[in-house]
């Protein structure tokens, strides 16, 4: 047992060895005497926003499988109860662009990207498990030529309840709650419009979840009936643990529908050990979502290892079970949704906070935290001062807690000094007199006390060191059917690159790359002007980049390979790099970046659209030169910068284009 944990037996103190000389401390009455709090909803994470979980498919087992079972299997590691997916929307949405289930206006495909298969590999585990979906952005289409989804409520709704409707005819998944437009403006008329269309086909068990950005809604609710009733949930992002007087008004369910989002080292851990508990005390929050779920795309993305865990390396296979997925645990593998929050909950004498909840069939989990300011801060928002002090703290149950013996001890302690952090660790059991213990709380610990015995630290061997992306890289994308609709490892920046069969070309180019997304998005990032897709190895210097390239666009067709590029995610725009541009006009162009503005040269190429030409690309120090279908082209020297980046294939504008055969080569 831990030294620091003891229990007090009527007036007589019975101390473990070594003894704690210290008796000052508070009582903290844990009871359901005069009711209960708020029914708890679970913690989660989410998938999307964007393209988080793009590498996560890519790997081989039994490691992919050991990564689901940490996210969300029962009992095992982070025991996850919800699940939150971006509705793709062909747009940038963070770290990379999510294919839409409708390009096009008379197009349905629900079988593309990859949060299907993970709400099924999700369910699989959990069968229970709460599946919530929100857009980011979406298909150029649904504005009809404006940026704007409000404009033709019945044509955004009716996009989107398509998805819900595919989800379960295709996938046969229960998708519970809905979301509107992430961190946007929401519009009252197509809420209420969703929320009618949902209601004429069935879906009247399908909540709204409103406005996924700050607490305002809430004043629209209470002035507008009609508004009011369309919401269930109020879900509010980065909520910095506290609500408004307005929200709770409303007496509906509040929620942190997105948090964290905070690089998930020790510190990391800290912040959602805290979030975890205050969003209850201090915001009456009922539910958290972790963006992201897990940390899979190019660390070098923006918000790099931001994920309850980290899986960025499929070739490889290495991931690494970082400290949130065990201070998740804490709470999820001792609670359920449907559980109810006690009313005695709130902070501790000398910092740190404490919450209980009980099934309403005599089971009781407490979860203690006692982090410090420094070892808690997340991303956002700023996090105000305050003091935590090593203290003993005694709580005493009551009520119909009163006659419980013993309870159950999980403890994580971060020791940031030493650098050894001992996470989710389980030590004796407490046993209680007279419905009272005591701990004495360290800083920098997380305590979960329950009658729930079920509790696991799982673990699987070792996975495989960490390696970097190979240097030497191929895919001809003949694959029949492919599991996934993207090929393994490109990045999508801007547009959608998907496999094709190309029907029209049975011989060597069969198989295909294909750029889809032929007009610009409703976009929720700054997306390119052109298309652009990433793969390899971001501190790739010397490189040569080669592939097949087939302009669609007669008129105006353009394509690039590209090397040292530097920028993706929502600095995607300003991205640098050299590009090796091909123009269906018999032109070609190299420039310092994927805007097109920065030329190095340009001249006469004999390109051709409706024709298959091989560029490649080859770049070394300050030099650099392109080859187009066997012949070089143009050299140039003075490259300056950027001095590394990744590989790239794109096109000029959003526009129809294939690529194949596809190969780098890596110094």
């Amino acid at each position: 047992m831990d030294h620091r944990l003891f229990w007090v037996l009527a007036s007589v103190v019975c101390l473990l060895s070594p003894p704690v000389h210290s008796l000052s401390g508070q009582t903290y009455p844990l009871t359901d005497e005069g009711g209960l709090g708020r029914v708890f909803d679970g913690i989660g994470g989410l998938s999307g926003g964007g393209a988080t979980s793009r590498l996560l498919v890519n790997y081989a087992e039994p490691y992919r499988s050991q990564i689901l079972d940490y996210l969300f299997k029962p009992n095992f590691g982070a025991s996850l109860h919800i699940l939150k997916v971006e509705i793709g929307g062909d747009a940038q949405t963070t770290d990379g662009t999510e294919p839409s289930h409708m390009h096009y206006e008379n197009d349905e495909n629900y079988f593309r990207g990859y949060e299907w298969w993970l709400m099924k590999e999700a369910k699989k585990r959990n069968p229970n498990i709460t599946l919530i979906a929100l857009p980011w952005a979406f298909p150029g289409w649904v504005g009809q030529g404006k940026n704007w989804p409000y404009d033709f409520p019945d044509v955004t709704a009716a996009y989107v309840v398509n998805w819900i409707l595919g989800a379960k005819k295709y996938h046969d998944l229960d998708i519970q709650y809905i979301g509107i437009w992430n961190e946007r403006t929401f519009d009252s008329k197509y809420i209420k419009v969703l929320r009618n269309m949902l209601d004429r086909v069935g879906l009247t068990d399908v909540g709204i979840v409103a406005a996924d950005g700050d607490w305002s809604i809430a004043t629209s609710l209470i002035s507008d009936p009609h508004l009011n009733d369309s919401v269930q949930v109020i879900g509010a992002h980065y909520p910095g643990t506290t609500t408004v007087s307005q929200a709770l008004k409303t007496q509906k369910k509040l929620w942190s529908s997105e948090d964290y989002s905070t690089f998930n080292d020790e510190v990391g851990g800290g912040c959602w050990a805290r979030i975890l508990n205050q969003n209850y005390v201090n915001g009456q929050m009922t539910a958290t979502i972790s963006w992201n779920l897990v940390a899979s795309y190019y660390e070098e993305l923006p918000f790099g290892r931001d994920g309850l865990m980290t899986a960025q390396e499929p070739w490889s296979g290495n991931y690494v079970v970082e400290s949130p997925i065990w201070i998740t645990a804490h709470s999820t593998q001792f609670t359920q949704p449907g559980w109810t929050y006690l009313q005695t909950v709130g902070h501790l004498s000398q910092g740190g906070s404490y919450v209980a909840l009980t099934d309403g069939y005599g089971n009781l989990t407490v979860v203690i935290e006692t982090m410090t300011h420094d070892h808690s801060i997340c991303i956002r928002p700023p996090l105000p001062p305050f003091n935590i002090s090593s203290q003993n703290a005694t709580f005493q149950l009551k009520g119909s807690f009163a006659s419980i013996k013993e309870l159950q001890v999980w403890r994580s302690h971060f020791d940031f000094k030493a650098k050894k952090h001992s996470l989710f660790e389980k030590l004796s059991p407490v046993k209680l007199k007279d419905g009272s213990f005591t701990l004495n709380l360290a800083e920098d610990e997380v305590y979960t006390l329950t009658t729930i015995r079920t509790g696991q630290k799982g673990s699987f061997p070792e996975p495989p060191p960490s390696a970097r992306f190979p240097k030497a890289y191929k895919d001809n994308f003949d694959i029949r059917n492919p599991p996934f609709s993207e090929a393994p490892n490109f990045a999508d920046q801007t547009g959608v690159f998907e496999y094709y069969i190309n029907l029209t070309d049975p011989g060597p180019h069969a198989f295909t790359l294909r750029q889809v997304v032929t007009e610009r998005p409703i976009t929720w990032a700054t997306d390119a002007d052109q298309t652009v897709t990433v793969i390899g190895d971001y501190r790739w210097q010397n490189v040569t980049v080669t592939c097949d390239v087939f302009m669609e666009n007669v008129k105006s067709g353009g394509v690039f390979v590209a090397a040292r590029v530097d920028k993706g995610g929502q600095s995607v725009r300003s991205a640098k790099g050299v590009f090796f541009w091909v123009f269906a006009d018999g032109s070609y162009k190299v420039t310092n970046d994927l805007a097109g503005q920065t030329v190095v040269a340009k001249g006469v190429s004999g390109t051709k659209p409706l024709d298959w030409h091989n560029l490649s690309l080859s770049v070394k120090g300050q030099s650099a030169n392109g080859m187009l279908d066997g012949k070089q082209l143009w050299k140039i020297t003075g490259l300056s910068s950027p001095k590394n980046g990744w590989a790239a294939i794109g096109t000029h504008t959003f526009e129809l284009a294939q690529f194949d055969n596809f190969n780098v080569l890596a110094e």
